[in-house]
């Protein structure tokens, strides 16, 4: 059995992460890595700069406390970031906050998962309550959106975004959490649990423009598979299980800019134009000025497509 040990928050060289990593940077819709998308790594060299390509060589060689969640940045590089992305620190009684809204829309009363006390919570010790109409396979499959999702606070909890504070599993309150936590509750053989944690990645969805909190957030969901499987099962997941998930992952979890629909800066990077007649050729990729719409997956229907074309219901 592989040792699963996480030293930092991220850990890019130990399991999980380092047998996926490759695969983690993949962008779905150009079929190439996701990139930067920011300049706070250009001081490191030229293939840190904004638009060039998260890689394995590149990550690596980087001192691993450059490459953590926002918390353990320093505070000018916080300060920078808020200033020129908006991007914040979401503490876990917020995030907790605004899933029991949605939970409490969804099942038709509150209280569902946890009570919430000022800025913590009670975890509710018994077992979520489903009737016919509210059934808990409706649950695990309805569809979730976290938008500018940096390390997707609101989809999974590991740890507390303001604080970088872990966060047992059974005080977890991310939107995929809760799911997981219902999956156990209602399901009694391994084939039966990991068919329905599969359903459960796949109801889920988060944007970010920034291609290190992309990052840190898709392996927030890879290590958060790792953590519920251990603690139903007492075992990791094997090499096929992981790259299963991981390609949910990349294609739920997928960088776009908010605004547009697009990739980041809109079309591709020189470093892309390289494309094989075994890759998947966009529509949008007819001209080095066309903006390049994202692609999201129907895993329904077993079909990609826009998310543009998804937002105006085409």
């Amino acid at each position: 059995m592989e040792t699963y040990e996480l030293n930092k928050i991220v850990n890019f060289e130990t399991y999980p992460v380092c047998n996926m990593l490759r695969l983690l940077l993949i962008d779905k819709t150009t079929k190439r890595n996701i990139i930067w998308a920011t300049k706070s790594y250009e001081y490191l060299g030229d293939k840190y700069s904004e638009k060039k390509h998260l890689t394995e060589e590149a990550i690596l060689g980087i001192d691993p406390v450059d490459l953590q969640p926002r918390v353990s940045k320093s505070l000018s590089q916080q300060e920078e970031r808020t200033r020129k992305k908006a991007e914040v620190f979401t503490p876990s009684w917020i995030c907790n906050k605004m899933n029991n809204h949605c939970d409490a829309e969804w099942f038709g009363r509150e209280g569902v998962f946890n009570t919430e006390i000022e800025q913590n919570w009670i975890v509710n010790p018994e077992t979520i309550h489903f009737d016919d109409k509210h059934t808990w396979n409706k649950y695990v499959d309805s569809k979730r959106l976290e938008i500018t999702c940096g390390e997707a606070p609101y989809i999974v909890s590991r740890y507390d975004a303001a604080t970088g504070e872990r966060i047992p599993i059974y005080r977890r309150i991310g939107i995929l959490d809760r799911k997981l936590r219902v999956v156990g509750e209602n399901t009694d053989t391994e084939v039966d649990w990991l068919k329905w944690v599969i359903r459960a990645y796949q109801s889920v969805y988060g944007y970010e423009f920034q291609g290190d909190n992309l990052l840190i957030a898709r392996i927030n969901l890879l290590v958060t598979f790792v953590d519920y499987m251990q603690d139903k099962w007492n075992r990791v997941p094997t090499e096929t299980e992981l790259k299963k998930l991981t390609n949910i992952i990349c294609w739920n979890l997928w960088q776009m800019d908010g605004l547009t629909g697009t990739i980041p800066y809109g079309k591709l990077a020189e470093s892309q134009y390289q494309i094989s007649l075994f890759d998947f050729v966009i529509d949008e990729m007819k001209s080095e000025d066309m903006a390049v719409d994202c692609r999201i997956f129907n895993w329904r229907s077993k079909e990609s497509i826009t998310y543009n074309s998804m937002k105006r219901g085409t």
